[in-house]
């Protein structure tokens, strides 16, 4: 693992696999703490381009490519957990990666992600291994019904999910998911949705930021209000375990942990080692938002403040919704945030907006 010596001046490079929202919101926040910001990304439309100084336009598996923006960068970091395993490896070999390659294999693989969490001492939903449909049956015996079906690798905004239900063929569920290998897990009754986002330094500094709830419609996330409605003895539980698995990994950088609330309990879902959508508040209601904090930490800088100065309201903008974007610019208190994508394809994040009021006693 190749790691920075000393934190890196104003002037230096920081590289971005990814050329999506999250990477365009990492490349202003470097701007401001007057970081460079080089994105390699395969899509020649990444709207990320539009915020960077340099670019690469190559694929994941080109190499030659990729070394150069190695030499061209100080330190690199991704803005999506699919980043193939090869192509981080290869680029760790050359400069520094943040968050680490272990991490990433970690979070890319459901059963890996269960078998970490569960061996730290976190709830977890059941799980069961799936790599035929002899094992889906056998897991569904073992865990009941209702539960869901999603693949080991690559499903996000529930793609690649199947939910199984008393009545549901397993061999149908097992065909909608391409017969890929998967994991099988318990239904997790739940009052509401929450995530930590925390980041970890180079030198092991943690911050945690306040606890958000969330919203999802058709698996996206529509909305996260923070502050949640949980007590504080629950939110407390949520940050302590966002800083039992950051600590655990030897996590460099901004992490998602999603997770389910029932009464008092905190059961653990899955963790994204990037910054997230439930995170984009803190841009808004924060001294340091979740993307200054992942630049301050993947170049070795110290870790700002997560401290919360208001009460907010994301949501996220979807589609053909961007076309209110008139309306939304003119609502006070209101601030808006879009990605500069061309195409507006249904369920499609165009932008977000955070409505932010005095943060109540």
């Amino acid at each position: 693992m190749t790691r920075i010596s000393s934190p890196l001046p104003p002037g230096s490079t920081m590289g971005i696999l990814g050329g999506g929202q999250l990477a365009r919101m990492l490349a202003l926040a470097a701007a401001r703490l007057g970081i460079n910001s080089h994105i390699y990304a395969p899509e020649a439309d990444s709207p990320a381009f539009q915020a960077a100084g340099a670019r690469t336009i190559a694929a994941y598996d080109d190499f030659a490519a990729l070394e150069a923006f190695a030499r061209a960068t100080q330190v690199v970091t991704y803005e999506f957990e699919n980043v193939p395993g090869d192509t981080a490896a290869f680029l760790d070999r050359h400069v520094a990666v943040a968050p680490g390659v272990a991490a990433l294999k970690t979070a890319q693989d459901r059963i890996a992600e269960k078998t970490f969490l569960a061996g730290l001492g976190i709830p977890v939903a059941p799980f069961a291994e799936v790599s035929d449909l002899a094992s889906l049956e056998a897991g569904l015996a073992r865990i009941g019904r209702p539960a869901v079906l999603k693949t080991r690798r690559f499903g996000y905004d529930g793609k690649g999910q199947e939910k199984i239900h008393a009545g549901t063929d397993p061999a149908a569920a097992f065909a909608g998911i391409g017969g890929q290998p998967a994991v099988l897990e318990g239904f997790v009754r739940f009052d509401k949705e929450v995530s930590v986002i925390a980041a970890r330094s180079w030198a092991g500094e943690v911050a945690v930021y306040d606890v958000p709830e969330n919203h999802h419609e058709n698996h996206i996330l529509r909305t996260s209000t923070v502050p949640a409605r949980i007590s504080a003895a629950v939110a407390e539980k949520a940050r302590a375990f966002g800083s039992r698995i950051i600590e655990a990994l030897g996590y460099v950088g901004v992490i998602g942990v999603e997770m389910f609330v029932a009464g008092e309990e905190v059961t653990v879902n899955e963790i994204a080692p990037r910054v997230h959508n439930s995170g984009h508040w803190t841009m808004d209601a924060c001294h340091v938002s979740q993307f200054e904090q992942h630049v301050r930490a993947v170049c070795g800088w110290p870790l700002g403040s997560p401290e919360r100065h208001c009460d907010a309201v994301m949501t996220n903008i979807l589609g053909d919704e961007i076309n209110r974007w008139q309306e939304l610019a003119a609502e006070p208190r209101l601030r808006l945030h879009l990605y500069g994508k061309g195409q507006a394809r249904q369920g499609r994040k165009m932008g977000h907006f955070n409505r932010v009021t005095p943060r109540q006693a």
